[in-house]
């Protein structure tokens, strides 16, 4: 069965916009995934086709309408996940990725204006989705990179099966630094152990390298991921690094 997904927006010229390159445009192209819009308007009941109303109590903005929204949502009758893209979500992370790449796909629903009507997260079984601690103009971006982060681990998409086991959060850890020819850029050179040719020192070293670029990087990951997680001690030791700057 293709994953699916369909977008509700009042910009559905904005997709499949960068999901229409590269890998997740060639699955696309290939039928490994499909993708669809709502225009939300459409279930507007005026005839201005009003999709937002003041704020009851007052303020600022607009508040987009839980009848408008519903009725969107209603309009894809299917078994799988609605989501809506908001800064008061559940964190995207990559377990939730790969949660919702395993299923049958997504209906999202994007925002705009102030915010929605807490009465359509009562009604429907919606689930809110946050791409980060910032606010954007509405939620397509956010769909859009949760949707690339969701195709990308499709079966088919990425050249082989195993292409992202080693990337960050997938261990929960950032990845270890990489490196390419040539060998001396700048004064700078590979380290000696990815040259060596011994799959268990670049093993070691790589694991060590992710422990301590999380730590540096991302200390809430260390913390989240047991604590203060160690690397191996075969990916301490220091004379098999070589050149490591």
């Amino acid at each position: 069965m293709t994953w699916a997904a369909t977008i509700l927006t009042l910009y559905p010229e904005m997709f499949p916009g960068p999901l229409g390159f590269s890998l997740a445009g060639r699955a696309l192209s290939d039928g490994l995934w499909s993708l669809s819009t709502v225009q939300i308007r459409d279930f507007a009941t005026d005839r201005h086709r009003s999709v937002d109303d003041t704020p009851a109590g007052g303020g600022a903005g607009m508040v987009m309408r839980a009848d408008v929204l519903a009725a969107a949502l209603d309009s894809v009758p299917d078994d799988r996940p609605k989501l809506v893209m908001s800064p008061r979500g559940e964190p995207l992370t990559q377990a939730l990725v790969r949660e919702l790449s395993a299923g049958p796909g997504a209906t999202i629903l994007c925002g705009r204006f102030e915010g929605i009507d807490e009465r359509l997260f009562e009604a429907r079984p919606v689930r809110a989705v946050s791409v980060g601690d910032y606010v954007l103009s509405g939620g397509e971006v956010a769909a859009l990179t949760l949707l690339d982060a969701c195709v990308r681990l499709l079966p088919g998409v990425m050249g082989a099966a195993s292409s992202g086991d080693e990337e960050s959060f997938e261990s929960g850890l950032l990845e270890y630094p990489h490196y390419t020819r040539p060998y001396i850029w700048e004064g700078r050179t590979i380290p000696e152990v990815l040259r060596s040719g011994d799959h268990a020192k670049i093993a070691a070293w790589r694991e060590r390298r992710a422990v301590e670029e999380t730590r540096l990087r991302r200390p809430d990951l260390i913390e989240r991921h047991g604590g203060a997680r160690r690397p191996s001690p075969s990916g301490a030791r220091r004379e098999e690094e070589g050149q490591d700057q």
